[in-house]
């Protein structure tokens, strides 16, 4: 089949030409512009033939606190990160963003879409911290939309009447250990397992494709 002739991935459809990536962030602390990056895990998604999507690759960065960089004690607590513990193979804002956002753009590539969008658990949170460091680090392709997220607090409220991550989980039917949770690989995937049973239970619902497709240039 020839370019002109090829269809395009079918995930490009579903969010107008955005692909959704779950992130999860560890931090030291609530700001953004004040508290470290620690840790960063981003969850790939994609579209099988049935328009059902799925969780694929997982990508996590240990990061180094960037100089002058504040460290709550107690979000060290809560998270149990060590940041100068002699086995965690952290590195730079840099180089462990650039390690994440470089599969994220093959992604958004490969399902033909034009973006990606950031799904996090009280999105705002992570989403900031992300910017925060790419603009430190002076990332320029940064592959997330400046402030569009899907945010899985709101979304399990809505189809499961709690805004609790391991909760939510729980009454989805999708298993959740809370010894394993405030690892960024861990929850990630547990929101991106979230996200997707959300978005297919809606399929099936018979949600989408909605009966009147709106156009872009309807809008």
């Amino acid at each position: 089949m020839t370019d002109e002739n090829r269809q395009p991935h079918p995930m490009s459809r579903r969010f107008r030409g955005f692909l959704p990536v779950v992130v999860d962030v560890e931090t030291g602390g609530f700001n953004p512009g004040r508290d470290a990056l620690l840790e960063i895990a981003a969850v790939m998604l994609t579209m099988d033939d049935d328009g059902r999507i799925r969780r694929a690759e997982t990508h996590v960065q240990q990061i180094d606190p960037f100089e002058g960089a504040n460290l709550e004690q107690s979000a060290l607590d809560f998270t149990g990160i060590d940041p100068w513990h002699p086995d965690r193979e952290a590195v730079p804002e840099r180089e462990g963003l650039s390690e994440i956002f470089s599969p994220i753009r093959k992604s958004v590539k490969a399902h033909d879409c034009k973006r990606a969008v950031l799904v996090g658990h009280n999105a705002t949170f992570d989403h900031n911290f992300v910017f925060a460091a790419a603009q430190r680090a002076d990332i320029r392709r940064n592959p997330f939309h400046p402030f569009s997220t899907f945010d899985t607090a709101t979304l399990a409220g809505l189809a499961y009447g709690h805004t609790v991550l391991a909760q939510a989980c729980k009454l989805a039917g999708i298993p959740f250990n809370n010894k394993e949770a405030h690892s960024a690989a861990y929850d990630a995937e547990k929101t991106a397992d979230l996200f997707c049973g959300i978005v297919n239970r809606w399929l099936d619902l018979g949600g989408f494709p909605p009966p009147i497709m709106i156009s872009d240039e309807d809008e």
